[in-house]
């Protein structure tokens, strides 16, 4: 997949199939989507072409909501879109002077002069220009003065997958990662950065890598007890994994740790991903450290026992 940032930059194309859209998690309502339009681009002999913005409409448009959490970073955005065979996404900053064009000229600049669009492809109830007033009945209305072809998924369709990228974030926000996995189409994962921690972890016999995540918009999971599946440069490992304030030992904040299952290295300063596999129990204020860590052997065992 190429990805192309500037208008200026755009190749031209024999036949480009278009979709555009946020895309956050990348769910499978959206790979849906990305099917019918990879599928359109194959048998025209063309090139499947996703429009996506960054950053999220609803930071610029309200800038003072704070409420929004992503499902996705913009690197986990790309990756997901390239294996589901895009061919092109054209990335296009979302500004506020962006925001004012008219869907008339969103389709002139954007789909017609930039992309030469034989072929849309969009989402039930999709909507798009300013005050998001343009939608599939204008499009086919117009379809022939732009020169293109427009499809809009059924409602059916969409109805039948029954997902939405809200759907997700309630279900993560309950702590319910199986459902978020079922819709996201794989376990969600929180990427960041191993910081310095309190340690005492290592005096219990359960070291933990806290995390600091890479996105401060990417939506954390409930608090609670997980067992997960870990990324790190030296390779994958399983852990369980604690959101929480450590009400034992009396935190002040949240704190994201995974304790990783037969590893013993430092992990300071380096990259490392959570993939969420289940949901084991919430967190608790124990009487002391020595209960506190007859829990953690317990909490080991049904982790081992999810991940295999």
């Amino acid at each position: 997949m190429i990805v192309i940032q500037e208008l200026s930059q755009f190749p031209a194309l024999s036949h480009a199939v278009v979709t555009s859209g946020t895309f956050d998690g990348v769910h499978v309502g959206h790979q849906k989507i990305l099917s019918k339009l990879t599928e359109a681009a194959r048998q025209n002999n063309g090139q499947s072409v996703v429009i996506t913005y960054w950053p999220h409409p609803r930071t610029v448009l309200n800038p003072n909501d704070d409420s929004l959490r992503l499902l996705s970073t913009i690197e986990e955005r790309i990756e997901a879109l390239r294996q589901y065979g895009v061919d092109y996404l054209l990335l296009l900053p979302f500004t506020k002077e962006f925001a004012q064009l008219s869907s008339e000229e969103y389709i002139q600049k954007i789909l017609i002069n930039t992309i030469r669009t034989k072929k849309l492809v969009i989402g039930y109830d999709h909507r798009f220009g300013k005050n998001r007033e343009g939608g599939f009945d204008y499009l086919q209305a117009n379809a022939q003065r732009y020169g293109f072809e427009v499809e809009e998924i059924p409602r059916q369709d969409v109805d039948a997958v029954g997902v939405s990228s809200s759907k997700i974030r309630t279900a993560l926000e309950r702590g319910d990662v199986d459902t978020a996995a079922r819709y996201l189409g794989r376990p969600y994962s929180l990427t960041g950065t191993v910081v310095q921690g309190k340690q005492l972890g290592r005096t219990l016999g359960y070291p933990t890598a806290n995390l600091e995540p890479r996105e401060k918009l990417k939506l954390v999971p409930a608090q609670g007890i997980y067992a997960v599946r870990v990324q790190t440069p030296a390779g994958p490992y399983k852990g369980m994994l604690s959101i929480g304030t450590n009400p034992t030992v009396q935190g002040d904040r949240q704190t994201i740790e995974v304790n990783l299952f037969d590893f013993d290295a430092d992990l300071y300063g380096q990259e490392i991903t959570l993939l969420f596999i289940a949901y084991l129990r919430p967190e608790e204020k124990f009487s002391g450290l020595e209960e506190l860590t007859q829990q953690l052997h317990q909490d080991k065992l049904a982790a081992l026992q999810v991940l295999g």
